[in-house]
């Protein structure tokens, strides 16, 4: 698949789901000043993934933040098990430990089939991190304390959006043609 069939689709997710469904009320700021960076990994490998990944937390570390302030990397091609993507997060929060930048980077995950511990596989809770493709979201600490700390009961955000999500129903999020996931059946990150 190519790389600018991943970028429109992920953009299109957020634009519909994340931001459209203020599934994350942090998210329009950093999209609206495009200060998202979209980044295609086209690794063959999962060490190839993986290395691609180490770059970005590099990157993302080294930017301007008014230029770069989050970081989404997608792959087509690997993890279309969600059980191996999952066991693979363990690899990237340790790696931005050994890159030095605990406390500085920190990584959110979603992928078409996700599927939090303890749900079935169409639990609408789990559309909250269903995205069009297997994606690391690499955040800046300090951007999202701000964000947090400016947003009254940041805490209460995963309770509403679960709420927004079973108003919504899966008609309606397929409507929006957003990822399904119906295949998944294996347990998830909580």
């Amino acid at each position: 698949m190519n790389p600018e069939h991943v970028i429109a689709a992920t953009r299109l997710w957020l634009e519909k789901a994340v931001i459209g469904l203020n599934l994350c009320p942090f998210a329009k700021a950093v999209y609206v000043k495009e200060q998202v960076r979209y980044v295609v990994s086209e690794a063959k490998h999962f060490d190839g993934f993986l290395q691609d990944i180490d770059d970005e937390i590099e990157f993302l570390a080294a930017a301007d933040p008014e230029q770069v302030d989050t970081t989404l990397i997608m792959h087509a091609g690997l993890f279309e098990d969600f059980l191996d993507f999952n066991d693979f997060l363990d690899l990237v929060d340790h790696a931005v430990t050994e890159l030095g930048h605990e406390g500085v980077i920190q990584v959110a995950a979603f992928h078409p089939q996700w599927q939090f511990a303890d749900t079935e596989p169409d639990d609408i809770g789990n559309y909250t991190n269903r995205a069009p493709f297997p994606t690391i979201h690499l955040l800046r600490e300090a951007s999202v304390t701000r964000a947090v700390d400016a947003f009254p009961e940041a805490e209460s955000i995963y309770e509403r959006n679960i709420e927004t999500l079973h108003k919504l129903g899966i008609a309606g999020w397929r409507a929006l043609g957003l990822p399904d996931g119906r295949r998944c059946g294996e347990s998830g990150r909580e």
